[in-house]
């Protein structure tokens, strides 16, 4: 391959990158436009090199090993917050960066570009279905501390129904006087919201988290 046969491949990764970057960037994720230019080059130059070394023998030798590696790049992004985790779509962005930049490297042109229009419109289009649906169904997690009564769990369960929220009971923990209990709340944003208010309101509680 000359310098222009290879040019092509390394400036077709860097744009394809590029705007899948851009998106992760512009929600603010933890890797963005810099992470997902590398990770579609870096693959596309893997394949390449792969090719070139390998030979008709062994073409893929060097490029069997992207895989494993980017599955650590993208576990470095992956988070647990409480009873939440975070960052999978980001991670699962990098591997589907990796698989774009294999593909171009490979010189499937035409298929990494369905791909990259493909990824663009899932991130952009089911962002805003995810959130229609968060509207409609949401599950939070409801920590209260109060004054231990036998009746506290009745009591709470029942404000719960009153606002159509479906609640799971969770750990439960007394020290001394004190009552903590955890609940997982699933129902719409706004019962959410009210619900939280009046909880918020409610004197008898000691320390409230949702």
């Amino acid at each position: 391959m000359n310098f222009i046969d290879d040019i092509h491949p390394i400036l077709f990764s860097i744009i394809v990158g590029g705007i899948i970057g851009l998106e992760r960037e512009y929600q603010l994720k933890s890797a963005g436009l810099r992470t997902m230019i590398l990770v579609t080059l870096g693959s596309c130059m893997f394949t390449m090199l792969s090719l070139s070394l390998g030979g008709p023998g062994s073409p893929d030798r060097i490029a069997a090993n992207i895989i494993t590696g980017i599955g650590f790049v993208g576990a470095g992004v992956i988070f647990k917050e409480e009873n939440r985790v975070s960052g999978l779509t980001t991670a699962v962005t990098i591997w589907i960066c990796a698989s774009l930049g294999m593909t171009i490297g490979a010189g499937y042109y035409k298929e990494a570009t369905i791909g990259s229009i493909a990824v663009f419109l899932m991130l952009i289009v089911f962002k805003y279905i995810q959130n229609i649906i968060d509207r409609i169904s949401m599950r939070y997690t409801y920590e209260i501390t109060l004054p231990y009564d036998e009746a506290v769990l009745t009591k709470y369960e029942g404000i719960f129904r009153q606002h159509s929220l479906k609640a799971k009971r969770g750990k439960q923990i007394r020290r001394g006087g004190k009552y903590t209990v955890i609940w997982y709340v699933q129902g719409t944003t706004q019962n959410h919201e009210n619900c939280a208010k009046l909880l918020f309101n409610d004197p008898t509680i000691d320390e409230f988290k949702f």
